[in-house]
């Protein structure tokens, strides 16, 4: 069995804004597909550039959309005696971004679509990303990595928007 250490590098950044203020802020940047009927087409699209149609309606201004949203604060809301911190967890990402990426490192499939975690922390909201780039970095593929660079790019400054 063949192993790889990687390190991870975690971008938060801190804002003064509401938990709530700050993910209606990251809305704003992140796509959503319209339910069901979206990935039936998607499912049914004939082509590589019927797909990419697909994808490009689908993401939002900063070139993601929202795959899935976790709510790991609702274990707190459950203990009485815990603090009642709110968390939320964003799948997001673009396809097409990882494919180029998967093109060059398969293994990029295991890092994308991203998490964008929001925190609520004694009275203050963090915003956490670990960088694509981290994650391919140690497989030392120049052309993915300047995609994941891209990818990081328009993760943080989405995340520097809400934040702000």
């Amino acid at each position: 069995m063949k192993s790889i250490k990687i390190e991870v590098e975690r971008f938060d950044l801190v804002s003064s804004k509401s938990f709530e203020e700050v993910l209606t802020e990251l809305d704003k940047g992140i796509g959503r597909p319209l339910g069901s009927r979206y990935f039936e087409q998607k499912a049914a699209a004939q082509s590589f550039e019927e797909y990419e149609q697909l994808i490009k309606k689908a993401v939002g201004p900063s070139d993601l959309m929202e795959f899935l949203r976790l709510d790991p604060g609702a274990v707190f809301r459950k203990d009485a005696a815990a603090k009642q911190f709110k968390m939320v967890r964003i799948i997001a990402g673009n396809p097409l971004i990882m494919k180029k990426m998967a093109e060059r490192v398969p293994d990029a499939a295991s890092y994308a679509p991203v998490t964008i975690l929001v925190s609520e922390r004694e009275d203050v909201v963090h915003i956490s990303y670990d960088s694509m780039s981290s994650y391919l970095a140690p497989y030392g593929d120049a052309l993915a990595l300047e995609v994941a660079r891209d990818l990081d790019e328009k993760v943080i400054r989405l995340l520097e928007q809400a934040a702000s």
